[in-house]
């Protein structure tokens, strides 16, 4: 898998002639390879790319994977951030999400990246469950404070029709979410992160200074970016293409030479649509100026009129041209979003 990967590196002609700032491994659990594979491709990736010198370079890791002896190994690599799948420091937590790991890990880990000398890392932390109460929240986020996370990347747990957990909980096996126990903890966190000297950056990400996510806040921003593996999604500016997700299928195509990819071309609305989704979710918002260069005056009068009763009910202000989502309004972002997909600029530019 990992010379399919670096075949299907070389053959991209994406981003070539242009800068690399970001390199992220995720997309599952990269922390379970070898670590000279992971150094192989970064290989592959410095002689195929221009990457800057000061490179943010993201490792998705479980907190089972993490020792010292590879933390130093990543650390001399160049591996320079963690993401790590923390998601809980209570034990019941855990066991109630099937994770691998314990509380003691989830601990442990921390103090092991930072005895190495990075200072630069995130975690997961979930929300949300049935049977977690607001007092253990509070306590998992105290935790996280307590050793100085610099960054937190915060979910409320949802449940996808169609997966174990929905049938057991239609079925009476487990119990359903409680979305005003998860709108309580959204509070809880958005107090305890900014008394904590957090920026709000992005509706589920909190850093403190310096400590945003900079390959992720490239997805946010429209940057183009190029994934290479089976599943992982590419962006031109213009189309969007992914690869085939199976293994052996990804792997055959990368060794006879051809792409594995499907793609889609974004029309105009697709990129509207988009950019009203994410812009929302960061504490930058709307760009009022922008919408106007890109889609036009119509489209910039038309998203007033359609925005106006978010501002009304005080769920989005002004600030210096751009529509920002406020405190009240973080809850509902995604349905503010929704709200305005409604214009049609289709034969716009």
């Amino acid at each position: 898998m990992v010379a399919a990967i670096a075949q299907e590196i070389n053959m991209s002609q994406q981003l070539e002639g242009q800068l690399i700032e970001t390199i992220y491994f995720g997309g599952g659990t990269p922390s379970i390879l070898a670590t000279e594979k992971i150094e192989s491709l970064l290989h592959v990736i410095h002689k195929k790319f221009q990457v800057i010198s000061d490179v943010e370079i993201t490792l998705e890791a479980n907190p089972d994977d993490i020792d010292m002896e590879k933390a130093m190994a990543w650390k001399r690599m160049g591996i320079n951030r963690f993401s790590i799948g923390i998601q809980s420091f209570f034990q019941e937590d855990l066991v109630w999400m099937n994770r691998a790991h314990d509380a003691v890990r989830s601990r442990a880990c921390i103090e092991t990246i930072q005895e190495a000398g990075f200072s630069n890392f995130s975690i997961d932390l979930i929300y949300g469950t049935p049977g977690q109460t607001l007092e253990q929240w509070k306590e998992n986020l105290d935790i996280a404070i307590a050793y100085k996370v610099p960054h937190l990347s915060c979910y409320a747990l949802t449940v996808e029709e169609g997966t174990a957990l929905h049938h057991q909980i239609q079925h009476q096996k487990k119990t359903a979410i409680d979305p005003e126990i998860q709108s309580a903890c959204f509070d809880i966190l958005q107090q305890k992160t900014s008394a904590a000297g957090y920026r709000h950056y992005e509706i589920s990400n909190f850093a403190l200074p310096g400590n945003a996510s900079r390959h992720n806040s490239s997805y946010w921003k429209g940057t183009h970016y190029l994934g290479v593996g089976p599943a992982a999604h590419s962006f031109d500016g213009e189309k969007r293409s992914w690869n085939v997700s199976n293994n052996i299928q990804y792997m055959q195509a990368i060794e006879s030479g051809i792409s594995c990819a499907e793609e889609e071309v974004l029309t105009s609305k697709d990129q509207f649509n988009e950019y009203i989704m994410t812009a929302l979710r960061m504490d930058t918002g709307i760009n009022l100026l922008q919408i106007e260069q890109h889609w036009g005056n119509d489209v910039l009068l038309q998203l007033k009129k359609d925005i106006q009763p978010w501002i009304d009910s005080r769920k989005v202000v002004l600030k210096d041209d751009h529509w920002i989502i406020t405190l009240e309004g973080k809850f509902f972002a995604d349905g503010i979003a929704s709200s305005l997909f409604q214009i049609d600029t289709s034969d716009q530019h």
